[in-house]
């Protein structure tokens, strides 16, 4: 079936009829529940779980870089540093939730025909016809447009320049390549990796080697998690025309992929001790964690593990960032 003929088959939405309130509640007009459910569906062009997940390892950046300027490591000038006024602080995580969010509609924009292809994709709003693509598209555009001005002025420029490369290398390079090389995983990691840096830059005003470290370590991460993504969905990928390292190389290179890249994240995530950013109460945690996943990672080149073994590596990889993120935050 064509792209075509699938987009006219599309389910028109369901609009459930309005029911008597129990406990003497109003129920929602009938006429409201359209623009209600238009509003979701706008919200749901910004990937909300996405966008909390993203947002959460920016307040890490900046939670960590503030202790590591109280703590006086950078030098007695950088205390003071560290008071950012509240107002800039609500600013920046404002501007890094617009900009995330302008990203995910432009993306969705601009992948609707493929989210159509792919079953866990197709009851997107635009995909399933319920919002017109015109309308997402200047939803992105006016949700990225405003969050630049927000961190550039509100913020500071370092943050603003970063969120304007993140936003333009995420929409208009690593959006694109996903049907045309597998090197979109680690150019689309770019971008995912900025926003744990926004945060160290918002509190600093700078990109030193904590902050970069920041960025290294969330870019490490992506890779084998979106790896093991795309094995136990190459079959998805493949009817919808995406480039992926499975699909081209085979899933033994794959695998192998996933660990070399698990071994590099786990010695980068030690490196915070060294450079006075974190104490042994963090060492000990991320030698467990990062023994754990890159054990986990091991596993998975012995014969008969399959697409199992890759959803207990997308676990396991989620969970090890929340704890690690945890115990950086905690061990600074």
């Amino acid at each position: 079936m064509s792209v075509e003929q699938a987009a006219e088959r599309a389910p028109v939405p369901y609009v459930r009829q309005a029911e008597p309130s129990e406990g003497g509640g109003c129920a929602v007009p009938t006429s409201a529940r359209p623009l209600l459910k238009g509003a979701a569906d706008l919200v749901s062009l910004t990937k909300p779980r996405i966008t909390r997940m993203v947002v959460a390892t920016m307040l890490g950046g900046m939670w960590v870089a503030s202790r590591y300027l109280r703590a006086g490591l950078a030098g007695e000038a950088a205390i003071e540093r560290a008071a950012v006024p509240p107002a800039q602080l609500a600013l920046a995580l404002l501007g890094t939730a617009l900009v995330v969010s302008g990203a995910n509609a432009l993306n969705m924009y601009i992948e609707r025909d493929t989210d159509l292809l792919m079953e866990r994709t197709r009851s997107r709003p635009l995909p399933a016809r319920r919002l017109s693509p015109e309308l997402a598209l200047w939803f992105g555009i006016a949700l990225s447009a405003a969050s630049i001005p927000v961190l550039f002025v509100g913020v500071n420029a370092t943050t603003g320049v970063l969120a304007a490369v993140a936003l333009l290398s995420y929409v208009l390079v690593y959006t694109p390549l996903k049907r045309r090389t597998t090197l979109s995983l680690p150019i689309g990691a770019i971008p995912g990796a900025i926003p744990p840096l926004l945060g160290w830059t918002a509190v600093t005003g700078q990109i030193d080697a904590p902050g970069f470290l920041l960025f290294a370590v969330m870019f490490l991460w992506q890779i084998p998690h979106f790896l093991a993504i795309s094995l136990f969905r190459q079959d998805e990928y493949q009817r919808a025309g995406l480039k992926v390292l499975p699909l081209e190389k085979g899933d033994l290179t794959t695998r192998r992929h996933i660990v070399g890249y698990l071994a590099l994240l786990v010695l980068s995530s030690v490196l915070f001790v060294p450079l006075g950013v974190a104490g042994p109460v963090y060492l000990g945690a991320a030698v467990l964690l990062g023994g754990a996943f890159f054990g986990l990672g091991v596993y998975g080149l012995r014969a008969g593990t399959g697409a199992r073994w890759a959803r207990q590596v997308f676990f396991a990889s989620m969970v090890y960032l929340v704890l690690l993120f945890a115990a950086l935050m905690i061990g600074a």
